[in-house]
């Protein structure tokens, strides 16, 4: 009775552990697999309204280095920003989204930011949905360039590169308008 017992336990614990699905890491898919159609290129233009004076800034510096005061660059400074987006240069416009993030002087040798930001969109058929930047801003160059990192909603998968251009900019106030012109690959 002990040896049939010994076998059925043996076959039972074999059968269950060849049967057993072994837990993966990862695994490869199709992209239709999750719904996903053709992908496709899509330009967004809008203006972007970095407001950092006055009662109600868009933009507040949250920390700086002992040596930002003193810096041809305000090297170290880092602002968190909550910009609107909107569809013309002016401030009455039509808004379209927000970019809310942060910034920061990244360089000692030219004023480069360090550009971390979602577009944040609330219109259309981009309403919820977003797009994020991670990406070098010299803002003293005519065009600037950053890349498109990924997005949400819509913009799943999405990648490609922001444009930058700017519009206005009081030196007195430190606010700026930037044109921006984006490009973005996704399903």
């Amino acid at each position: 009775m002990a040896t049939a017992l010994l076998i059925f336990f043996t076959i039972f614990f074999l059968s269950t552990y060849v049967n057993a699905e072994t837990p993966t890491f990862s695994r490869n898919l199709s992209p239709s697999s999750l719904g996903l159609k053709r992908e496709k290129l899509t330009h967004l233009h809008f203006y972007f309204h970095d407001i950092v004076s006055g009662p109600k800034p868009t933009a507040v510096q949250v920390a700086q280095a002992a040596m930002t005061n003193t810096s041809s660059t305000g090297f170290g400074f880092v602002r968190v920003m909550d910009d609107p987006l909107t569809i013309l240069p002016e401030n009455t416009s039509k808004v379209v989204g927000r970019a809310q993030g942060i910034y920061g002087s990244a360089s000692q040798s030219e004023i480069g930011l360090l550009m971390v930001l979602n577009y944040v969109f609330t219109e259309g058929k981009y309403n919820g949905s977003t797009l994020s930047v991670l990406g070098r801003n010299t803002i003293l160059s005519k065009v600037r360039e950053m890349p498109i990192v990924g997005g949400s909603g819509v913009f799943r998968f999405a990648r490609g590169y922001a444009q930058a251009k700017t519009y206005k900019f009081d030196t007195k106030s430190g606010d700026a308008v930037v044109e921006y012109n984006v490009y973005v690959l996704h399903y």
